[in-house]
């Protein structure tokens, strides 16, 4: 089932397309990847997902309706890369001041704070001001505040921004957990391995248009380049290598980096060490990183808005 459907979502400003006819959907429970160059429209596309922005045409529907920025708003947690926390106000005063904008009754809200507080081992901070915290301690106060009120759709801007790696590791579990139970994530960054590690599904937009849309999986499947990678217990010749069909990218110690010619499979490869008894260690295949799809379909369509 999806939880939220974009429908030929359109946006213009003047004569600049921010948002130009993009649809996509997004199952409940997933955790999908917005990518795109800066600039790519993904700011604004979020913006008309939660209502801050109204498309020039296009439909957004949540949970099967059409979204209602008046009444679907408490639905939605929007943590965005810009901070919007009051410098000079108590953590815990503060969230319990967001919290009951979201529409939670101070019990309620109380609870559910000293849930989180407990989780992130901050009781500490709760008379602290924000300006008194550091980035990192801000940007978990700031996701507190953004799924206290357990949205169905949780969409995250940069959330990683200014952590450690152990606070990187707790948020990130905190977002692996929230998905199993039932919440809907739009995961937005610059920072592909993060993609890679915590997508399902992802879509890349540039210039304001949908680029690529599927899972992270086929996505890499679909943009592999016959590459594998093979270890050797010992080093063939320079004759050996010369009867073999396909390429050879790269040799570093012990391995070779091949690329398959058309007429070969990889058990043409491993018949060929058989054959001249090279003892193979291990042997993979080298699919294309999300960064390498991004840098590749980013550039493929600089290239042809630069020639139309």
């Amino acid at each position: 089932m999806n939880l939220l459907e974009v429908q030929h979502l359109k946006k213009y400003y003047a004569s600049h397309k921010a948002v130009d006819d993009i649809s996509f959907n997004i199952a409940q429970g997933s955790i999908f990847g917005l990518l795109g160059p800066n600039g790519a429209g993904k700011t604004t596309l979020l913006r008309m997902i939660t209502g801050i922005f109204y498309p020039d045409s296009g439909s957004i529907l949540l949970n099967g309706k059409h979204f209602d920025p008046t009444n679907d708003l408490q639905a939605i947690g929007y943590m965005p890369e810009e901070r919007g926390l009051y410098k000079k106000m108590p953590v815990g005063e503060q969230i319990l001041y967001l919290a009951q904008l979201k529409g939670l009754d101070k019990k309620t809200a109380n609870a559910r704070i000293k849930y989180w507080f407990d989780k992130f081992d901050i009781n500490t901070w709760t008379n602290k001001k924000v300006d008194e915290l550091s980035k990192g301690m801000q940007q978990k106060v700031q996701f507190i505040s953004t799924v206290l009120h357990e949205p169905k759709l949780l969409i995250l801007d940069e959330p990683f921004s200014g952590l450690d790696p152990i606070n990187s590791n707790l948020l990130k579990q905190e977002i692996f957990n929230l998905s199993k139970n039932g919440t809907t994530i739009i995961f937005s960054t610059h920072r592909m391995e993060q993609v890679e590690e915590i997508c399902d599904h992802i879509m890349l937009v540039n210039k304001g248009q949908k680029i690529l849309d599927g899972s992270v999986k086929q996505i890499r499947q679909d943009f592999k380049q016959g590459l594998f990678r093979i270890g050797v217990g010992v080093m063939p010749n320079a004759a050996q290598m010369a009867t073999w069909h396909f390429t050879i990218v790269s040799i570093d110690d012990h391995s070779f980096t091949l690329k398959l010619n058309p007429d070969s499979t990889t058990n043409d490869i491993l018949l060929h060490f058989i054959r001249q008894e090279i003892p193979v260690t291990y042997f993979e295949e080298l699919l294309p990183s999300i960064n390498e799809v991004f840098i590749s379909q980013v550039q493929l369509t600089e290239n042809v808005a630069a020639t139309a």
